[in-house]
């Protein structure tokens, strides 16, 4: 049964905001960048929908702390007073997928009229103003590192930047992929993201960047966390805002909205990880990413061959490169709209809100339908959803997105963790991680024991040629052996067999 137009949700303004000042004293605050979003996507709706938004989303923001609950004053600004204010209980990337489904079903349930889901973040005004002595981004940063479990901490293994590799490395080894032939699909993807950055007004970095710029380690592309250099890691350093206005086709019809302006929102798919990355099943893939990802599409009736555009998540190469293996989208063709969290911009949480606008203006341009997967954490919470040009056939409003219980029983067995062994042992994946002149901290091997537990162990910088075994491709680290002995400080120090 096809839904009535007063609850069939559509999408009918979009805006995004990029504040550059000339005078860094200037910048927007995360506040201000979202005021400027919402203005942006009532102008492209045509005018009038702020004063009458009911229900608003806002994506968490981190780099000003100091704003506190940004709904209020944000309807304030914008001359709105929304009955249903919310924002999400985390910066995760996924938040702007999830506040759409949920608009969509605020919708959908007639809960809503006009609903609003906007985001922000001013993280190159915050670091500015600490550079000065007046701000709180460092404050967020370290309760941010203090949140790591003790035992990672020690290894290394706090942020994005050092687990996401983990996931590459031990991906990529069950692809069957050298290091280099793995390195040669992340400069293509991520070159295709610069191109289309390039072309894309509301990307952060437009010059573009060659294969070989993204994969050579270079003065301005230093390596991050083996194998990840500068150019492929999310660029939080922005200040940006999207965000979208979502209302009924019945509502959009009788504003005049333009019928080739109105974008369809279909069902969403939502699953998750265990929050600890070393409380995975494995890093070779993500059974709640295929969930998510597979049952949108059955939810929309979609077969990827009918999807005209995708964004696929891209904070780290592995993620889409997971991803398109779930959707089997062939690599020549971009896996971005918006331009990547390298070059589109990486404003923390709100990414997926400028992969929205820019999936809404392409389809507008040309083609049917879109895919948009969303991932927050450290490959941990997945939510995707399609949007078109066109109503789709058997959608219904409001909807349950949630698939836990089947990403879970897709999920195989979890090994144990333990923090103190000494023995031989595999190596299941692996990183090293790199001090800003480019020299090795350490490496840190994700080990399996012979009794199949896990745990962690350190190569250290001293040891060249344990630390060139695990970055120079001659062998394949994963999988090989070595042993755990105790260091001279108490830390497990991984030895080659």
């Amino acid at each position: 049964m096809a839904m009535d137009a007063e609850h069939m949700p559509v999408i009918v303004g979009v805006g995004q905001y990029n504040d550059r000042p000339e005078n860094p004293d200037d910048g927007l605050d995360s506040l201000g960048l979202m005021e400027q979003a919402l203005r942006r996507a009532d102008t492209d709706a045509g005018g009038g929908w702020l004063g009458d938004i009911d229900w608003l989303g806002t994506v968490d923001q981190i780099s000003w702390p100091q704003l506190g609950e940004i709904t209020g004053p944000l309807s304030a600004r914008i001359g709105a007073n929304p009955r249903h204010r919310t924002t999400t209980s985390m910066a995760s990337g996924d938040s702007p997928i999830f506040l759409l489904n949920e608009a969509a079903n605020a919708i959908g349930a007639g809960e809503a009229k006009v609903a609003a889901v906007v985001g922000g973040e001013a993280l190159r005004t915050a670091a500015h103003f600490v550079k000065k002595g007046n701000g709180g981004f460092s404050s967020v940063r370290e309760s941010s590192m203090q949140r790591a479990p003790s035992f990672r901490k020690r290894y290394g293994l706090v942020g994005p930047v050092d687990l996401y590799p983990l996931y590459e490395n031990a991906s990529r080894a069950a692809y069957g992929q050298t290091l280099a032939e793995g390195q040669d699909e992340s400069a293509a993807i991520w070159s295709r993201f610069a191109q289309v950055a390039a072309g894309n007004e509301g990307a952060w970095i437009r010059r573009g960047a060659t294969p070989d710029e993204i994969k050579t380690p270079s003065e301005n592309n230093r390596p991050i966390s083996h194998p990840y250099n500068k150019l492929m890691v999310a660029n939080s350093s922005v200040n940006q805002g999207a965000g979208y206005i979502v209302t009924s086709l019945a509502e959009a019809r009788r504003r005049g909205v333009p019928e080739q302006n109105i974008i369809y929102v279909g069902l969403g798919a939502a699953g998750h990880e265990p929050d600890d990355p070393l409380g995975r099943d494995r890093y070779d893939r993500s059974p709640s990413m295929a969930v998510s990802i597979n049952r949108a599409l059955e939810l929309n009736r979609l077969k990827a061959d009918d999807l005209d555009h995708v964004e696929l998540y891209s904070c780290f190469p592995t993620v889409p490169k997971m991803a398109r293996r779930v959707l089997n989208w062939p690599l020549e063709k971009p896996a971005t709209v918006f331009g990547g969290l390298t070059f589109g911009g990486g404003p923390i949480g709100n990414y997926m809100a400028h992969a929205v606008v820019s999936m809404v203006h392409k389809l507008r341009q040309s083609g049917r339908f879109g895919l948009l997967f969303a991932n927050g954490g450290i490959a941990t919470h997945n939510h995707t959803i399609a949007l078109s040009t066109e109503p789709f056939a058997g959608a219904q409003f409001p909807q349950d997105f949630h698939f836990q219980a089947e990403a879970d029983n897709a999920r195989g067995a979890v090994p144990q963790v333990v923090e103190s062994y000494h023995g031989p042992a595999t190596v299941e994946t692996y990183t090293v991680l790199y001090e800003r002149d480019g020299s090795p901290r350490f490496g840190v091997v994700v080990a399996r024991t012979p009794d199949g537990e896990r745990t962690l162990a350190k190569v250290p910088a001293n040891d060249s040629e344990g630390i060139a075994f695990l970055v120079s491709g001659a062998a394949e680290p994963v999988g090989s052996s070595g042993t755990i002995v105790a260091g001279p400080d108490g830390d497990q120090i991984w030895q080659r067999a």
